[in-house]
Parts: structure tokens; sequence; C-alpha cells
């Protein structure tokens, strides 16, 4: 389990918010990741701002990407704005990428 969670892990952070040069995992947007014993995928996410232009196009995205991950038998997405994403969200990696000190 400790791998599977690893390479989704590894899938979230090849999806990147086309505004920011940051993966969405290090800014924060992901909530929780659950996984079911039979394999299903639950993903909790928000994105920087309710008006983001790729709104309806991001949870595809994350979808896509875990939904390659080997051993993942489905992934559902749910997006949330509760709470509101903040920076204080963001790892100290992302910081260094959009030098937010």
């Amino acid at each position: 389990m400790d791998r599977l969670t690893d390479d989704i892990v590894a899938a979230l952070k090849t999806v990147y918010d086309p505004e920011i040069p940051a993966d969405i995992y290090e800014l924060g947007l992901i909530y929780r990741v659950d996984i079911a014993d039979d394999r299903q995928v639950t993903i909790d996410m928000t994105l920087t701002a309710p008006g983001c232009p790729v709104a309806g196009e991001m949870p595809g995205w994350v979808e896509n990407a875990v939904s390659t991950v080997n051993g993942v038998a489905s992934v559902t997405v749910n997006m949330t704005f509760d709470p509101p994403w903040d920076q204080s969200r963001m790892s100290d990696e992302a910081r260094v990428a959009l030098d937010m000190w």
C-alpha cells in the first residue's frame, strides 16, 4: 500500500496548474487521497480560486494521471472549496519555485 500511495503522489505531481509553475500536490491543492481495499481511489481537491479557468478540466487531468498508476482500479475526484485554499498549504518546494518566502 505504501508503494501505491507513493506512485499516486508521483502521478499527482505530474499535474500542473497552468497559471502557476508548480504541481498541484506541492501547491497543496490535494486535500485527501483515500485508497480503499479494492484499490478504488478517491481524491478531494481544490483550486487556488473558485473562478480558476481550468476548474472544469483539472479534475479530469487528476483522474487521468492517477488512473495510469499500476494497481489503481478506479479514480473519483471530488472538487471542494471548503476549506478555501490559501498559500499556507504550499510546500517548501512550491515556495522555492514561486519565490514566495
